[in-house]
């Protein structure tokens, strides 16, 4: 391999590795450890709303998800890009409806197993963007029994 071929082949590990360390964090609840992967300036574009700048607007989407939904996700496989600079994720997203939220069906407690995506930029070994897609419309007809 060339030192081209070998950096990228590192970067990819490095990458996919950061990725997993993200996802076991979300699924054991260590925030601290999500945040640990994130940059200072991160982009967080959620499935649904606005575009969040920064970890006091990341912590702060956890805190009113936490509030609302208890989330688990299985089945995680990570892609990365050549280069390492982007990835994505794909998983099922298994939760329980806690709280309800504006604009949302009420919450009972219901169950959904929702399949889901996030796609990934990254700068010096952390993650500078995360952009989450799913299907409103499934979740919605999952919590509306």
């Amino acid at each position: 391999m060339t030192d081209t071929a070998a950096d990228h082949a590192s970067a990819r590990r490095a990458t996919a590795a950061l990725i997993r360390r993200y996802y076991d964090a979300f699924n054991s609840g260590n925030h601290a450890g999500m945040i640990a992967c994130l940059t200072d300036d991160v982009i967080h574009d959620p499935n649904q709303g606005e575009r969040r700048i920064g970890l006091d607007k990341f912590k702060a989407f956890n805190a009113r998800m936490d509030h609302s939904y208890k989330e688990h996700l299985e089945g995680i496989a990570v892609m990365v890009s050549q280069d390492g600079t982007r990835a994505s994720a794909e998983f099922n997203v298994h939760g329980t409806y806690l709280k309800g939220e504006e604009g949302l069906p009420p919450a009972k407690g219901q169950k959904y197993v929702l399949p889901a995506g996030t796609f990934f930029a990254i700068r010096d070994g952390k993650i500078a963007r995360v952009t989450t897609y799913y299907n409103l419309t499934d979740w919605i007809l999952q919590v509306s029994v």
